[in-house]
């Protein structure tokens, strides 16, 4: 009858699983000192060669982290390093966008010439650089420019950004026609190495633009645009996309005439800076404040004990290692192979302590009065209409017989002599008794209790579904709240805050049934 209850197990294997997961990772320094790192690129081809962009500087290890060499130094006042990329024909050049031009390097990070400098500060502000065998693209804080004879001759590119501020671009392997770009206006996408553009998702509409798109986003809180951050397209599927916004991460299947938006489900901050593709369909991301793995449609934060401060720049190596780049240095994650021994002993603690996930649903079904036996409750009633007999009372009013009478009296002009008089209302009344005793085999109400029945399942589903995702991501939060350090107050308090979100959220389905059952449990624990 509970599909929903009976499966809770399963679920919350699930679920204490990312929490073991999430706990399998562990945090080593590689920065040797260098702090406030902005971008890295692992080789993928040798993950002992690592680049890494530092306060105007580009550093090169041949040893893995063990040790840092500068290989570049930015001059100028705007010497931030943006993005590092390899170039997709030959992984000996590597490309450097700064907020002082464009730099490239032929011979593996050796030797540096910069082959792009706009015409004023907002082109020399480059934030995302993309090469192959015939063309260069670089967007700039002013919008896109193109090379297509290895960086002699530049281009802008007109239309939607012409100015924008771009992000992010990306092209597809197997259609090296294809290319994506992600701008400050939304997501675009060229069928023609940049020739032309087509744009997909705009990310806030303009009244004046005279176009019409069906995925937009809202403005942000400031009433400014809620600007596109990161895209890239699935390597194992040509026609899926993704991208990362203020306000998430989205997802095309169709090569991005639609999208969908990604579960927020356990993450902390929906501002995703970047994310990381892998061959699995999983997905690592980086907020501000943590990195999360997307598995089983819900994101599980796997940055407990890193202490990076603010997170700039997230990137895997062919081994599966995982780097990061903040205000503190530069760290590299390398999953455990062996889990914890020691789950069913934490899934009975934490049990211990909670409302049972049944009591939790069935308080949820009370409440929207949406129980099972409320339909057979009706059918029976339904059933037994047939018995009991249709009543009609019929009642009329005849106010037409009119009587003459006649007085005897001779005299003229006497009194009531031949008058005709209206007489006393006649009151018919009837009634009646029926049955339809072909009721007792098929009943019309039987169709409409039918469909209500359908529905009142979709809508009890609907409301299990919710009350199992808030009630095992409470446990979930509550467990990640555990293993945080004391000194960490700023997860402390957002793993907090969102406990109490989760808490409220149970009890508007429970009516304040979950409240009050963990406070019963709590102080027969302290009795």
């Amino acid at each position: 009858m509970y599909k929903k209850i009976i499966s809770f197990t399963m679920v919350w294997s699930i679920i204490m699983a990312n929490v073991l997961l999430a706990q399998d990772f562990t945090w080593d320094d590689i920065s040797r000192g260098n702090h406030n790192a902005q971008v890295l690129l692992v080789n993928p081809q040798d993950s002992r060669i690592i680049f890494a962009g530092i306060a105007g500087n580009i550093l090169k290890s041949d040893d893995a982290g063990e040790s840092w060499r500068r290989v570049l130094a930015v001059r100028g006042r705007l010497n931030k390093i943006n993005a590092l990329v390899f170039d997709c024909s030959d992984r000996n050049i590597v490309y450097a966008a700064t907020d002082n031009g464009l730099y490239r390097s032929k011979d593996l990070g050796e030797h540096w010439e910069r082959i792009f400098l706009g015409k004023n500060s907002l082109e020399k502000q480059c934030a995302t650089v993309l090469g192959t065998l015939c063309f260069i693209f670089v967007g700039t804080r002013a919008g896109l420019f193109i090379s297509k004879d290895n960086g002699r001759s530049w281009r802008k590119e007109n239309g939607h950004i012409s100015n924008a501020v771009v992000f992010s671009i990306d092209f597809n392997f197997r259609q090296d026609k294809v290319i994506y770009l992600s701008a400050d206006c939304g997501i675009f996408k060229s069928l023609d190495k940049g020739e032309s553009w087509e744009r997909v998702f705009v990310s806030y509409s303009n009244k004046d633009d005279g176009q019409i798109f069906v995925d937009t986003e809202e403005p942000d809180e400031s009433g400014g645009l809620s600007g596109m951050g990161f895209i890239r397209i699935d390597i194992n599927n040509a026609d899926c996309v993704y991208f990362s916004s203020l306000r998430g991460v989205y997802k095309s299947l169709d090569q991005g005439r639609s999208w969908v938006k990604l579960t927020e489900y356990g993450l902390l901050n929906r501002n995703v800076k970047m994310f990381c593709l892998l061959a699995d369909s999983r997905i690592f991301a980086l907020t501000q404040t943590g990195v999360f793995l997307y598995k089983n449609e819900r994101w599980t934060e796997i940055s407990f004990d890193l202490a990076a401060g603010e997170l700039n720049y997230l990137t895997l190596d062919n081994e599966g290692n995982i780097y990061v780049a903040g205000e503190k240095g530069i760290f590299k994650a390398s999953q455990r192979s062996v889990y914890s021994i020691l789950g069913d002993v934490l899934v009975q603690e934490y049990l211990k302590h909670e409302p049972k996930i049944r009591d939790v649903q069935e308080a949820a079904i009370k409440y929207a009065e949406v129980n099972p036996d409320k339909i057979s409750q009706w059918r029976r009633m339904a059933a037994k209409k047939a018995i009991l007999p249709q009543v009609s009372i019929g009642l009329d009013r005849n106010s037409t017989d009119l009587w003459h009478w006649e007085s005897g009296s001779s005299a003229i002009g006497q009194s009531g002599d031949d008058l005709l008089r209206r007489g006393r209302d006649s009151i018919d009344w009837d009634i009646t008794l029926s049955w339809n005793l072909g009721e007792l085999i098929w009943n019309d109400d039987q169709t409409s209790i039918d469909v209500r029945s359908k529905l009142m399942v979709e809508l009890r589903d609907d409301i299990l579904d919710q009350v199992n995702k808030l009630y095992f991501e409470r446990l979930r939060v509550k467990s990640e709240l555990d293993n945080l350090s004391i000194e960490d107050r700023n997860k402390r308090f957002d793993k907090q805050l969102k406990l109490e979100e989760l808490t409220a959220s149970l009890d508007s389905l429970t009516s304040g049934y979950y409240s009050e059952q963990s406070k019963l449990i709590m102080s027969k624990k302290q009795d």
